[in-house]
């Protein structure tokens, strides 16, 4: 009885847990991209130098460290937010997101095969991977179901109710 009242719950995190994992694979070139761009390939090797002459808790530090600068940023979000700011609020946070994701990519990039020398890392780096395939498992059925519905295939209620609206819509574009 609880189990199935908390499915919606679990289904809402993998789908969180997933918008992250999209975000971390999609930016990653991105990053990749803007280290291309700029002489930021220079810094990565850099970067990669010194990370392969610390030991692996002094790589974690490496990895943490870049994620504190982000807080201020956040913080004149929630500030923004606020104080109704409802735009600006918006932007800043998307703005700190993906630049937390982006900036976390590049160095975990750098820092990964000295972070997986530690056991536990490795295990949780292994945790996140099943997470992540368990989640994509929870969720595939709901995405299929839903494109299923805004496709209008089905016999259900619901996909009659999309056909109707794509129809109407398309009607009023076509009257235009």
């Amino acid at each position: 009885m609880l189990r199935r009242l908390l499915q919606p719950v679990w289904i809402l995190l993998a789908i969180i847990f997933l918008i992250e994992a999209w975000l971390w694979d999609h930016l990653e070139p991105i990053v990749a991209r803007v280290v291309a761009a700029i002489p930021l390939n220079t810094f990565k090797q850099w970067l990669a130098e010194r990370v392969d002459s610390l030991s692996p808790a002094m790589t974690l530090i490496v990895f943490i460290v870049p994620l504190f600068p982000l807080f201020p940023l956040k913080m004149i979000g929630m500030w923004l937010l606020m104080h109704q700011y409802w735009m600006s609020a918006f932007t800043t946070l998307l703005f700190a997101k993906f630049l937390g994701v982006g900036v976390t990519a590049f160095i975990f990039d750098v820092t990964r095969p000295k972070l997986l020398e530690m056991a536990w890392f490795e295990k949780l780096y292994e945790a996140v991977l099943a997470l992540r395939a368990k989640c994509k498992a929870m969720v595939d059925p709901v995405k299929a179901k839903m494109l299923e519905m805004l496709r209008g295939d089905g016999d259900r209620w619901t996909a009659r109710a999309v056909k109707l609206i794509l129809r109407f819509r398309k009607s009023v574009h076509q009257a235009r």
